[in-house]
């Protein structure tokens, strides 16, 4: 597999540790929208925020109303093949899960780079700073380890290095082919002998700068019961994610198995906790709701998917209430637009409380940015203040979608086209709404093309 960077790694890197001074006539600093605000940065961070400043010669003009990068909090980056490829026949998740399952059965390596690559920088575009990647794409078809067991792993560090943004690699341990059934089909792909292997297989990757090392339970379908208190003990320390109730198939095959919930065998296995984030968490009991919320527990909303897949509406508020940490993500990326997903989460809300105003602009920002990246590991992302990483995103307000409105209401109504500068760590990988890569459509394209290529599809 080649690892060869883009050629404009070595700028990047330079202009990462230059210190250089953006300037916003609007900027959402972490008690609301500021103006006139000037921010310094130098080695990736900000050193300096300064409001009612007037621009200096030298700075750099953001325009629009400027955030803090956003983090998708659930990804899996190979899913963005299926985009408009799973309609025509309609069916469930389950049917869905068929066709992923076809996908994930031809990826090799360098498809697998390329399309991660492609979809990352796609992230980028849309002010995502920060991913999560939900990794369960391990071996070769048949389950056969490859010779570097963690080569699907390293395409996708490099994918992230290539596109511009940090990467918590949650790698995932996918033990099971359903609750006390074995693995069959691509699921072998995806599963390891037993949690000493998958354990032994994390423990070789090494953080970087931009890559940091986390972990995830697929769900209790896929991980055995005995298995998820050895897997969160091994995680300790590090982010924990797993998919938890996304359908009600799923609770019902876990209270036929074990007489409980997902999130109660969760809980009764210690794997509930301020660094664990359970996602979906859409079919949920009181019970289950205050579990979540007494342990600190994250939960990360993708309203798209929940809704493309048939998979009903999370309770994203009464968890807020309860004391659960919202994020949201694009998990299978049938779009990638993280202002749609934030806002999507209030109006899912309004739908099923028929009701306005249930979570505040304020609410979706903080769960598109600082919730998100806490979510990842990084508690201090997601903010414009001294310390945090160097990532700004600039939302354009003169566009046909934004013109007119409040700064403070913008979350509500932009979205991904509106987007005209990203900037990562202090380096700017998106300038006028183009990415430094270049034609993000065409890579997509490609990618996707050569993905399916020689297929049924």
């Amino acid at each position: 597999m080649s690892t060869t960077s883009t050629t404009s790694e070595t700028s990047a890197t330079s202009a990462a540790s230059a210190a250089s001074t953006f300037w916003a006539r609007t900027a959402w600093l972490p008690d609301g929208p500021a103006r006139d605000v000037r921010i310094g940065i130098a080695d990736g961070r900000i050193t300096a925020v300064t409001t009612d400043a007037p621009a200096q010669h030298g700075d750099q003009l953001l325009p629009g109303v400027v955030l803090p990068g956003f983090a998708n909090a659930h990804s899996h980056a190979f899913h963005r093949a299926l985009r408009g490829r799973t309609h025509a026949d309609g069916g469930t998740f389950w049917t869905w899960r068929e066709r992923m399952y076809a996908l994930a059965a031809t990826l090799t390596p360098d498809t697998y780079l390329d399309l991660a690559r492609a979809a990352f920088a796609e992230m980028v575009l849309a002010g995502v700073t920060a991913v999560g990647e939900f990794h369960y794409l391990h071996h070769a078809p048949g389950g056969t380890s490859y010779d570097d067991p963690n080569v699907m792993a390293e395409a996708l560090r490099t994918a992230a290095h290539d596109a511009g943004l940090r990467i918590t690699l949650l790698d995932t341990a996918y033990l099971a082919g359903g609750i006390r059934q074995p693995l069959v089909g691509p699921q072998r792909r995806f599963g390891d002998a037993d949690v000493d292997t998958w354990a032994a297989r994390v423990d070789a990757l090494r953080p970087d700068a931009t890559l940091t090392v986390g972990a995830a339970i697929h769900s209790v379908r896929a991980v055995p019961r005995d298995a998820i208190r050895r897997i969160a003990e091994h995680a300790a320390g590090r982010p924990l994610h797993v998919h938890v109730s996304e359908q009600r198939a799923e609770n019902d095959a876990c209270h036929a198995a074990y007489g409980a919930t997902p999130t109660g065998v969760l809980s009764a296995a210690g794997a509930l906790g301020p660094r664990t984030t359970a996602v979906h968490a859409v079919h949920l009991t009181p019970e289950d709701v205050a579990l979540l919320g007494s342990t600190g527990t994250g939960v990360c909303l993708c309203p798209s998917t929940e809704r493309d897949l048939g998979d009903g509406l999370a309770p994203g508020a009464v968890l807020r209430d309860a004391g659960a940490r919202l994020s949201v993500g694009s998990d299978q990326h049938v779009r990638t637009d993280l202002l749609a997903e934030a806002a999507d989460v209030e109006m899912n809300e309004r739908v099923a409380r028929q009701s306005r105003g249930v979570l505040d602009p304020a609410a979706l920002v903080e769960l598109l940015t600082h919730g998100g990246h806490t979510t990842l590991g990084d508690p201090t992302g997601g903010r414009i203040a001294v310390g945090s990483p160097a990532d700004l995103v600039a939302v354009r307000t003169d566009t046909p979608r934004t013109a007119g409105v409040d700064p403070a209401q913008l979350v509500l109504v932009a979205g991904s086209a509106d987007v005209d500068t990203v900037v990562c760590g202090g380096v700017v990988r998106v300038h006028g709404g183009r990415h430094v890569l270049g034609d993000v459509g065409a890579l997509l394209g490609a990618a996707v093309d050569a993905v399916w290529r020689g297929t049924d599809a």
